[in-house]
């Protein structure tokens, strides 16, 4: 069976032999993962990561969208640090609050509406 495996196309895009799969479509641009600290529930400091991702519609848009990654990347970072020192000690992140900033970040900094930003995952810990 571990031959078969080996010999199978699958096995060999895993393995680093290939082009690795772009996730979320052609007008997908995933960010780096953004981290920042907080006042966790035990008055030490914690950590709340957001991951995300903005799909451009149309092709051009993705375009502009990786031409300008650093300046919406340093805007994302700027509004998660501001959330993030919105929140209690104990509390949860609002998630929609959360994103509807990120969204209006992003058209701010493109100066156009027409993209969707994308939550992956927003954790605490």
């Amino acid at each position: 069976a571990l031959a078969t495996a080996a010999l199978s196309p699958q096995f060999a895009l895993a393995a680093g032999g290939g082009e690795k799969k772009k996730g979320g479509g052609a007008t997908y641009v995933q960010f780096p993962m953004i981290t920042t600290t907080i006042f966790a529930s035990n008055g030490r400091r914690g950590i709340l990561t957001v991951e995300l991702g903005v799909d451009g519609g149309k092709p051009q848009v993705a375009e502009a969208i990786q031409k300008w990654t650093p300046r919406l990347r340093d805007a994302y970072i700027s509004t998660i640090s501001r959330y993030a020192g919105t929140l209690r000690p104990g509390s949860l992140p609002d998630t929609d609050y959360l994103a509807s900033q990120l969204q209006r970040t992003t058209e701010d900094t493109l100066g156009q509406k027409g993209t969707k930003l994308l939550l992956g995952t927003v954790m605490l810990y």
